[in-house]
């Protein structure tokens, strides 16, 4: 095997499905366990939201220095962090679930950032985005056996099963990232004056708006990214409303339909530097289509319920690879990790949301209308996802 499916990007795959096996049971802990304490759907959203509210604001600091000091470094440094967030779940309740949501943020921010800036830079233009889509495969890999997991821990009352799968997730992820390495390609030209042409962090903000490219996709990624986010705070509560809902089989569906869609899917996501409209809007009907049968699936049942996790998956394998492939081509190469930083951010931001904002209107009405607002946004946004023509690559 080589190029994105070699040895050393195999081991960098394996390290972020150790990273983010977690989560794939916290996911579904945290939001029963809340309730178990007398949470409402706000507090226990905000719980959640901290998590990626935490990551999205250190994803710019993130991309800087991983920029200056190189992912190797850093990535050794993040995994100690990640290891005492894990350890502190296990001995405490609601507020040290919050301190150890943002812990895992600034983990995750820093974490993510180095494996996907280490991979852009390692392999050559025409493998970008098959590295990027099996970065993304394996952190979902964990989201088909982890929430079946977790709801196996929580109804057989094992916590102290959860305390020890946790601390060996977090020894385990520990000692494989420290034997990690990367390398950058030396086909990819190193500019030689940066000092001059690097923008500084603020600057690299208000890119966020004044460069088009990045404002749509980043737009589109928040968007769809407050639907995620909805999605995994509030299905573990949700799905008790729904005759033969189960929400570790609606969670494994969604990462199963994630990975499988990723492998088959790979060699059809864009890698040439232009927006496909028609791709782009399908996917966000996609999106809508999806919400709006998790939505529809309290009176409906539970076919719509899973359909909705399968075209939800689908969604997902799809969006994120393709914006990340084509800003890594359109944005200027001497501040690509800051300003794909910045990108990454807005997802973790409406992850984030999809929690903070989405919780309060379930409290105030209900599950089921609340994935109908999601369904309603994803359906805005095939708008913003049209153009009338291409947009060539630019990466100067």
């Amino acid at each position: 095997m080589n190029g994105a499916m070699s040895w050393p990007f195999l081991r960098l795959y394996i390290l972020v499905l150790l990273y983010f096996s977690a989560n794939a049971i916290l996911n579904v802990i945290i939001p029963l366990q809340g309730a178990f304490l007398g949470a409402n759907s706000t507090t226990i959203g905000v719980i959640m939201g901290a998590y990626m509210f935490t990551t999205m604001f250190f994803r710019p600091w993130a991309g800087k220095m991983i920029q200056k000091h190189g992912p190797i470094k850093i990535l050794r440094i993040i995994l100690i962090i990640n290891g005492l967030a894990l350890i502190l779940y296990t001995f405490t309740g609601l507020g040290g679930y919050l301190v150890a949501r943002m812990m895992q943020g600034v983990s995750t921010a820093f974490f993510s950032m180095a494996l996907q800036m280490g991979i852009i830079d390692a392999l050559p233009e025409k493998d970008r985005s098959q590295g990027i889509s099996y970065y993304s495969l394996f952190s979902y890999i964990p989201g088909i056996v982890g929430p079946v997991l977790a709801l196996a821990l929580w109804q057989t009352g094992g916590m102290d099963y959860f305390t020890v799968v946790l601390i060996g997730i977090a020894v385990c992820t520990g000692i494989f990232g420290y034997t990690a390495k990367m390398e950058k390609n030396k086909e990819q030209l190193q500019p030689e004056d940066t000092s001059a042409q690097q923008l500084g962090m603020w600057q690299s903000f208000a890119q966020l708006v004044r460069n088009p490219l990045l404002f749509r996709s980043s737009l589109l990624m928040l968007s769809a990214s407050v639907v995620f986010g909805a999605i995994t705070t509030f299905i573990p509560l949700y799905a008790g409303q729904i005759k033969g809902g189960n929400a570790g089989v609606y969670l494994m569906l969604q990462a199963g339909t994630v990975v499988l869609a990723r492998i088959v899917l790979r060699k059809r996501i864009p890698s040439d530097g232009r927006w496909h409209s028609p791709f782009m809007m399908a996917t966000m009907l996609l999106l809508a289509v999806a919400a709006q049968c998790v939505s529809f699936s309290v009176t409906g049942g539970m076919i719509f319920f899973y359909v909705g996790a399968v075209l939800m998956g689908i969604a997902q394998a799809i969006l994120y690879p393709t914006l990340t492939t084509y800003l890594s081509f359109v944005l200027p190469k001497l501040n690509r990790n800051v300003l794909m930083g910045l990108f990454i951010a807005t997802a973790d931001l409406g992850i984030s949301l999809g929690g903070v904002i989405m919780g309060p209107i379930a409290d105030i009405s209900s599950y089921s209308f609340m994935y109908m607002i999601c369904a309603i946004l994803g359906a805005v946004m095939m708008f913003f996802a049209y153009e009338r023509r291409t947009t060539p690559a630019v990466n100067s």
